[in-house]
């Protein structure tokens, strides 16, 4: 998938600055740059510092994994999704270089992960957010109507 995925509202740029659309929005799993998604995780990620490059490789291998590219072709951001593409997805390490942050490209990012799944006529796609809450509701994603019903099996045990 290659795409110039359109905005949350549909227009191409919505809230996104005019050289937004110049970004292409890909799932080539041979275009991701891992060194660099590692650099971002590990180093800048708050929720994967210090994450090793050996796990960033196998969850990357294990996932489906859109990356946002720049006009030169650089890439400039990462999403990763865990899913059966039957029942269920996990959106997960969505991150966006801080040189090329408010420009939309959350959104465009968040907006393709949606667009990317929808065939699949998952019941559920979870993601966990801290800070970006509102940033993932203007794509369709709403807080648990009972979070009691969700439980984690943690590593810390």
């Amino acid at each position: 998938m290659t795409s110039t995925t359109r905005s949350a509202d549909g227009t191409g740029n919505g809230n996104a600055t005019p050289d937004a659309d110049r970004y292409a929005i890909d799932t080539d799993p041979d275009r991701i740059d891992v060194g660099l998604v590692h650099h971002w995780l590990s180093t800048d990620a708050f929720w994967a510092l210090g994450r090793s490059r050996d796990l960033v490789e196998r969850s990357l291998r294990g996932s489906l994994n859109f990356g946002v590219y720049g006009p030169d072709g650089a890439q400039v951001a990462y999403a990763r999704v865990v899913t059966d593409r039957a029942t269920f997805a996990w959106l997960c390490d969505v991150y966006v270089d801080p040189a090329h942050r408010g420009r939309g490209l959350g959104v465009r990012l968040a907006t393709a992960v949606r667009d990317h799944l929808a065939p699949y006529e998952l019941k559920r796609t979870l993601l966990a957010t801290l800070d970006a809450h509102e940033l993932y509701a203007k794509v369709g994603f709403a807080p648990l109507p009972d979070p009691t019903t969700l439980m984690v099996l943690s590593a810390e045990r």
